[in-house]
């Protein structure tokens, strides 16, 4: 299965940022586990790039890595066996380095001109970012002038904003904070959670 496919598929994408290496693998650890196996690791957390390899090596695991602002960060991204680069804002020299390395690129946008910039680049998917303060309706009025591409908005989402935001469009939903809020044995039951409510909301609009 495509990456593409796998992430539309999952229609979430678990976020982990975290203060160090140690927590950052524990916490991948415990989302995978908990059955969410689309992941993001961002350079924000140090030795991200061993944490994305460890992940790489499971057959089930789709990982990426968050956060790549240079075109370096691409480079070791791909070394690492990251299948899809996420960017906070939309740089298409990043892009274009994304697409050709092989992988999957998912930019930050937030306005008309940031998505016009970043499909004339090749991005795969449209990271409306930071979601949380933008709306749902931001990203439905995106949408109109620019049909038939996929959305993942990120940034600020909690559970219960989910609904609204596969109502708006979005094809997938990113979310960190709220996985990992209570510690590591909270995590299984925010994943649950998580996931119950992308489902109940596809078979809602299936």
């Amino acid at each position: 299965m495509s990456v593409i496919k796998t992430l539309l598929k999952s229609g979430a994408v678990a976020i982990v940022r975290t203060a160090d290496q140690a927590s950052c693998q524990e916490a991948a650890d415990a989302i995978v586990g908990a059955g969410l196996t689309s992941i993001e690791i961002t350079l924000t957390t140090p030795g991200a790039f061993d944490v994305i390899a460890s992940l790489a090596a499971r057959s089930n695991v789709c990982v990426g890595v968050g956060t790549v602002l240079t075109t370096s960060d691409v480079a070791n991204a791909a070394k690492a066996g990251a299948t899809f680069v996420v960017s906070p804002n939309t740089n298409p020299e990043v892009i274009t380095a994304t697409k050709k390395a092989g992988l999957i690129s998912i930019p930050g946008v937030a306005t008309p001109s940031d998505v016009a910039a970043a499909l004339a680049a090749g991005a795969d998917v449209l990271k409306l970012f930071p979601a949380s303060s933008y709306g749902p309706a931001h990203l439905k009025a995106l949408r109109d002038p620019f049909p038939g591409n996929l959305w993942c908005p990120t940034g600020g989402l909690s559970v219960g904003a989910v609904p609204d935001w596969f109502a708006a469009g979005a094809n997938m939903v990113g979310l960190g904070g709220p996985l990992l809020k209570g510690g590591l044995s909270a995590i299984p039951v925010n994943v649950a959670a998580f996931l119950a409510v992308v489902a109940q909301v596809r078979e809602i609009n299936s």
